[in-house]
Formats: structure tokens, sequence, C-alpha cells
């Protein structure tokens, strides 16, 4: 490794998070304005990574989702075998 990466060693996240330790090699230069942005916004580093991993995974969630919605539509699952009473649309469960 050359001197311009920083290694980030052990991210941990509370056990009830998470299970693994992760290592990175990361330029130092990303990590400095890495942490000036989690300083910024009252953070450390480890979360701000934590946040984006999080992110990143939710965002593929919603994609799965709107994949899932579009086969339905295609499909015409969303059709209901007679028409719906104002009743039953308001109805609380």
């Amino acid at each position: 490794m050359d001197g311009r990466l920083a290694a980030l060693t052990h991210i941990t996240c509370a056990p009830s998070m998470c299970d693994m330790n992760v290592t990175l090699s990361i330029d130092n230069r990303i990590v400095a304005a890495a942490r000036r942005i989690a300083t910024t916004r009252g953070t450390s580093l480890n979360q701000l990574i934590r946040d984006y991993l999080e992110e990143l995974t939710r965002v593929n969630d919603v994609e799965t989702a709107l994949d899932q919605l579009d086969a339905m539509w295609a499909e015409n699952v969303y059709r209901s075998s007679s028409p719906w009473t104002r009743e039953q649309l308001l109805a609380v469960p």
C-alpha cells in the first residue's frame, strides 16, 4: 500500500445492527475530505459510511419493489373481482 492510502480498520456498529467488521483502504485525501463532511454534519466517519451503505441498499429495495409493481401491472394482478363501494374504500382495518 502506498503512502497515499489510509486504512480504515474494523468499522463496527452495535451488535443489534450488524455483526461484521470491515477493513477499507481509501486514499488519504478522500478520508480527510469525508472526515470534514462528517464533522460538518455532526457525525463520525464510520456513521457516514454506515448511512451511505444503508441508503444504497434501501435504493435497491425500492427498485425491487418498483419492479414487482411493474410486473403486477403488466399481469393485471391489481384488479379486484368486483367494484368496491365507498364504504369499503373508507373502512379502517
